[in-house]
């Protein structure tokens, strides 16, 4: 699957989180846990996957156009999120 991403939020991410988007290339969405985000309206279908990359757990938010998963947000999983990853 084709990965894809605003380079401006990627830019902004890396100075809030440290990331870059391009590391989404290495998310394992195989073993991810994976819901749908319906916090919001958002006018497209958005998912939150938390999942590996390396040796750490990462949360990612994205949506599906096609064959292209497009990222909206990767940030280090929080120790919630573990929790829930190792209990799911």
């Amino acid at each position: 699957m084709k990965i894809e991403f605003d380079p401006v939020k990627s830019r902004k991410n890396i100075e809030d989180r440290g990331l870059t988007f391009e590391l989404a290339t290495e998310f394992e969405l195989e073993t991810a846990v994976i819901r749908i985000d319906n916090r919001k309206q958002y006018g497209e279908l958005r998912f939150n996957a938390l999942g590996y990359i390396g040796k750490r757990l990462y949360s990612i938010t994205y949506t599906l156009r096609v064959d292209t998963l497009r990222v909206i947000s990767l940030r280090k999983a929080n120790k919630r999120e573990i929790r829930y990853y190792a209990e799911t």
